[in-house]
């Protein structure tokens, strides 16, 4: 986890969308154009997310993605190992060794152990990851759904629908028209 991109936030809110639509597969295009972000963009995160088992990915006409397990079981920590890969936060270069006073050859006493900077940044990665590792894209869904009009639930799904609809050749005739 050298550096969380710009990746780690669009994968996780496209997840989001995800959470509580079991019924309905979201292609990456659609999950793409409701964020306002590139569809090829996109399209290279969802293969490491299915990968990492988070999503699971359907084919054909009413194709798309869904949730590979339950919100609940999905982790900030999953998802930003899926797509940025288990690195670790620090990369320490033992400059402790290269201090100009050894002439090229470091005592013992200076580069024995865990370097003491490295120990630091090893802990704050633990507690990061600890961290993330507890919340789940159900618990923020969750904070979400409260802060958000009961009616925006009812919207997104019409968005959706209206798509789907259009990839299918059929129209959906609950679905409401929503302005793009």
């Amino acid at each position: 986890m050298a550096h969380l991109t710009t990746s780690v936030e669009y994968g996780i809110h496209c997840l989001m969308w995800l959470v509580g639509s079991d019924d309905v597969a979201m292609s990456s295009r659609e999950l793409a154009e409701l964020q306002g972000i590139s569809p090829s963009f996109l399209a290279k995160i969802f293969p490491k997310l299915e990968k990492a088992g988070i999503v699971a990915a359907s084919e054909g006409v009413r194709g798309g993605y869904r949730l590979g397990r339950p919100a609940a079981e999905i982790s900030f920590l999953d998802v930003v190992d899926a797509i940025e890969g288990d690195k670790p936060l620090f990369d320490c270069q033992e400059v402790r060794g290269r201090c100009a006073l050894f002439a090229g050859s470091p005592p013992e006493w200076a580069s024995k152990g865990v370097c003491a900077i490295h120990a630091v940044m090893i802990q704050a990665e633990k507690a990061m990851r600890d961290s993330l590792s507890k919340q789940t894209l159900a618990s923020v869904s969750a904070n979400f759904v409260r802060k958000a009009p009961s009616s925006f639930s009812d919207d997104v799904s019409a968005w959706f629908s209206d798509r789907s609809s259009a990839r299918t050749g059929r129209r959906d005739k609950s679905a409401r028209d929503i302005p793009s």
